[in-house]
């Protein structure tokens, strides 16, 4: 508490995997610049992306793609975590403050706006358009949400059965693809959400107990069943969503998307070597560690600072080239400057909900209510990714699986989530 990103890089100690936290700014710094590249606004305030207007460029979402390093670098941390405070009310407050209490405040800043605006009457063109995309990144929260609640069953699977539970999570993302697939089971698809994503969560506990030995052969084998899915299957090229497509590698995951996830985590192991040496230069150290303490905010924001630059554009009147075109191209770097400066001023607003706050043992008591806070949690921010802050008044729906539910729902779920977690954080024994 107090100190400065020096301070805490001199006080790092010196059994700390800081290759590990390298991966996570890398891994979250990607994908912000992936958004912002991806968002192809055009002169009317419209918002496509990239990847449709250019299609050749789809392939390199096999190399940039890295939310599964993120996840990976997750169950690292979760087991580390967990072992230190095995108690699971106190292990979800303490792995959640940092990630529930900046999302708050970011859905109560945006919700705020969005009753404002739509109250004027000024929810239409680009402002409507950032109502219904600002919240999309919050998909990724929800599923970090259910990695931390499954995390105390799961790694007690590890530690008993290692590669085997993995490869019980695995069979099951193929076991859903071939119900979709072969035999048109509705809805098993969503099950994916569950076994694509907590299966390479789970290569992160393998990796904090060493027992990734041959990373060549896991990025080998993953890099050719992707490959070998996405030739002969009936899986997209593409490793990010795409608008209008049919299937998706990513909403549900696929077999594909969980190949690669394996090719991605072997791959950064095979890096370990030369990237320990690279984060373990004092500058280095001291920017990654300022980094990792603004995080968080910095990606819910991201997405608010990229649309403020077009929207700053259409106002004054600037003209928005044809998106791919070579005069959209050669605006792309001050764009991204002028972006990543309005990050920065947003950061610098909401970094001290970020901070984090010591944590007094609690009891096991409080266990239940944990449980339900997080669930509660998961559903309310997955649905707002879908909903978004647009027609918030009329209480516009979207399904989440096959539920519907409203922008205000999703709100007060996420909210009651947060403040039960927080309460059985705090529960005493008598």
């Amino acid at each position: 508490m107090g100190m400065s990103a020096r301070e805490l890089a001199a006080a790092t100690p010196a059994t700390r995997d800081r290759y590990v936290d390298l991966l996570r700014v890398a891994s979250l710094g990607v994908v912000v610049l992936g958004h912002w590249l991806m968002a192809a606004v055009t002169g009317d305030g419209q918002v496509g992306n990239l990847l449709a207007v250019v299609p050749e460029l789809q392939v390199v979402t096999w190399v940039f793609q890295v939310m599964p390093v993120f996840f990976f670098v997750g169950g690292f941390s979760h087991a580390l975590a967990h072992r230190s405070r095995p108690r699971y009310a106190e292990f979800l407050r303490a792995r959640l403050q940092r990630l529930l209490r900046p999302t708050m405040v970011f859905v109560g800043v945006w919700g705020a706006a969005a009753l404002v605006l739509q109250l004027a009457g000024a929810d239409g063109g680009l402002a409507g358009v950032a109502l219904r995309l600002v919240t999309q990144p919050l998909w990724f929260i929800g599923i970090y949400l259910a990695m931390v609640a499954f995390t105390p069953p799961l790694l007690r699977a590890h530690e008993r059965w290692g590669w085997g539970a993995f490869g019980a999570l695995a069979g099951g993302a193929v076991l859903v693809d071939v119900l979709r697939f072969a035999a048109d089971v509705p809805f098993v698809e969503f099950l994916n959400f569950a076994f694509v994503w907590l299966a390479v969560h789970q290569l992160g506990f393998l990796r904090a107990d060493g027992m990734i030995r041959r990373p060549a052969l896991l990025a080998g084998a993953g890099l050719v069943g992707a490959t070998a899915l996405v030739a002969l299957g009936p899986y997209p090229l593409s490793m990010v969503g795409m608008p209008g497509e049919k299937v998706s590698n990513m909403a549900p995951p696929t077999l594909a998307l969980l190949c690669h996830g394996l090719w991605l985590v072997g791959a950064v192991e095979l890096l370990k070597g030369p990237g320990a040496r690279f984060v373990a230069r004092a500058g280095v150290w001291r920017t990654v560690v300022a980094a990792n303490g603004i995080a968080m905010t910095a990606f819910l924001w991201h997405l608010t600072a990229m649309l403020g630059v077009y929207g700053a554009m259409l106002g004054l009147g600037a003209g928005l080239p044809v998106p791919a075109s070579g005069a959209w191209w050669a605006q792309v770097p001050p764009r991204f400057a002028v972006a990543a400066l309005l990050t920065a001023l947003l950061v610098a607003a909401f970094r001290r909900f970020e901070a984090p706050v010591p944590a007094a043992p609690a009891t096991d008591e409080g266990g239940p209510l944990a449980a339900l806070g997080i669930t509660l949690a998961l559903f309310g921010v997955l649905g707002l990714s879908l909903t978004g802050f647009a027609g918030l008044l009329e209480g516009h729906a979207a399904t989440l699986i096959a539920v519907p539910v409203t922008a205000p729902a999703a709100v007060g779920l996420a909210l009651v989530g947060w403040l039960l977690v927080e309460r059985a954080g705090r529960l005493r024994s008598r």
